[in-house]
């Protein structure tokens, strides 16, 4: 039997997959970015679903940085919002980091009891590939969506894992997988600059994360995995193409 791959969305649906796929969380605006962000350069990071989980995890560590927002907001008593640029300048790495996000970290709690649970952005997508070719037969790919949509962003990303995936020889397991791989096929790294999402950090000035986006694609040769409700990173090496 040929090995599968599926792309899907929002939290709930990682239910569908937990049993029978691995499956990778993407939520590129923005929690997956800051989450591989600090993970990359030395944080631990600590993903929760929910203010109530993040208050008292952060009673268990040792003078931990809140990250976070919900609905948009940064919750009382966080260090900073959910943020990838602001995050690539902080110095203090030897804190761990609790993350809240209103769809992503959800998204990885839903993922965290599958057969494998990774975390994927833009910044380690062809490493995600190259981790996960022949590892797995069944590959759930799903973004964290916002406001009930299945964000532009999202889809670039997990389609061009889809597509990786396909062309190493996984099968789509849907119509809907193969139509977004054929949508998002060559497409410029800034093809999803219609998002709502994006038009959310335009409105609340926050530009700096959408150019930190753009400016580091594919940049980080390393595949992150959910373990212990920690996220942890794995050096891969990803094949230089002539």
């Amino acid at each position: 039997m040929l090995p599968t791959v599926v792309i899907d969305c929002f939290p709930q649906s990682a239910q569908k997959y937990r049993d029978t796929h691995a499956i990778v969380a993407v939520d590129v605006i923005r929690a997956t970015t800051t989450a591989v962000t600090a993970v990359s350069v030395g944080w631990r990071v600590f993903p929760t679903p929910s203010l109530e989980a993040a208050v008292p995890l952060a009673a268990r560590l040792p003078h931990p940085v809140l990250v976070g927002e919900l609905g948009g907001n940064m919750p009382y008593g966080f260090d900073m919002t959910n943020s990838p640029a602001e995050m690539a300048l902080r110095t203090d790495v030897q804190r761990p980091m609790i993350l809240l996000s209103t769809s992503g970290t959800l998204l990885l709690h839903e993922s965290r009891k599958s057969e494998a649970s990774y975390v994927a952005c833009l910044r380690n997508f062809s490493a995600t590939i190259c981790y996960l070719t022949g590892r797995h037969q069944k590959i759930a790919i799903l973004g964290a969506g916002g406001r009930g949509e299945f964000r532009e962003e999202d889809q670039m990303c997990c389609s061009w894992i889809a597509e990786g995936l396909i062309k190493a020889g996984y099968q789509p397991a849907s119509r809907q997988t193969q139509e977004y791989v054929e949508r998002w096929r060559g497409a410029r790294p800034d093809g999803f600059l219609m998002s709502k999402s994006v038009e959310y950090l335009r409105r609340s000035n926050q530009l700096d994360d959408l150019d930190f986006i753009l400016n580091h694609i594919d940049d980080i040769p390393a595949v992150f995995v959910l373990k212990d409700n920690e996220i942890a990173m794995v050096p891969v090496l990803v094949p230089v193409l002539s």
